[in-house]
């Protein structure tokens, strides 16, 4: 049997238990989609937003890139962002990376990697504003993984630089935002930061006038 038929025969196996345990666990999953939480996270295949945190589907609205980016242009995480905070109206937005992330170790490189350099570029400034103390770190395991942490920080501010996120702040005082990194060594999430809905949060120089909105 090869990879891809495999793959079909689990989800049936996969289809077949849940309707054992649950019998109309799909009529409700086809009914409605009301997540709480919208998940940035990292494109490797090691880091499944729903196995991590315990949760069905339908529970949590993902987006996933190389080394969970929030970037300005990239329309494809902007329009997510949007409709999962417009529409759905998530409570929560998490940012979650994971240590020995490729997309971070690559970026740390003088390395070209064709089209992808595009997309580490926005990593490498993130290395810029911080690499006094990066580059003072010597194990290069460590350096790594302090960029994965310090990258979710950042693009936790990135999303409150949005007209999307305050827009929403406005409203109604939502969505929290929250930056985590997993371990891929232990199943474990550390969380590192949680920005409350609160415009006085965002620099003056990205605050968008709020009437304008």
């Amino acid at each position: 049997m090869n990879p891809y038929e495999k793959l079909l025969l689990q989800n049936k196996a996969w289809s077949e238990e849940k309707i054992q345990i649950d019998k109309d666990f799909f009529n409700r999953l086809a009914g409605q989609q009301k997540p709480k939480f919208l998940w940035i996270g990292c494109s490797d295949s090691r880091v499944p937003a729903n196995e991590i945190t315990g949760t069905d589907p339908g529970e949590i609205f993902v987006h996933r890139n190389i080394a969970n980016m929030v970037v300005h242009t990239d329309l494809n995480m902007l329009s997510v962002l949007q409709y999962a905070v417009d529409i759905l109206k998530v409570d929560h937005v998490i940012v979650c990376g994971h240590y020995g992330c490729g997309g971070i170790e690559a970026a740390l490189s003088n390395k070209s990697y064709g089209l992808i350099n595009k997309w580490l570029r926005n990593i490498k400034e993130v290395y810029k504003i911080y690499q006094p103390e990066i580059d003072s770190i010597n194990n290069h395991v460590d350096k790594v993984n302090r960029l994965v942490e310090v990258n979710v920080m950042e693009q936790c501010e990135d999303l409150i630089k949005t007209s999307i996120i305050q827009k929403a702040w406005k409203e109604r005082r939502a969505p929290e935002i929250h930056g985590w990194v997993y371990g891929l060594n232990n199943g474990r999430v550390k969380e590192l930061t949680t920005i409350k809905a609160d415009p006085n949060t965002v620099n003056p120089i990205f605050r968008y006038n709020l009437d304008d909105l």
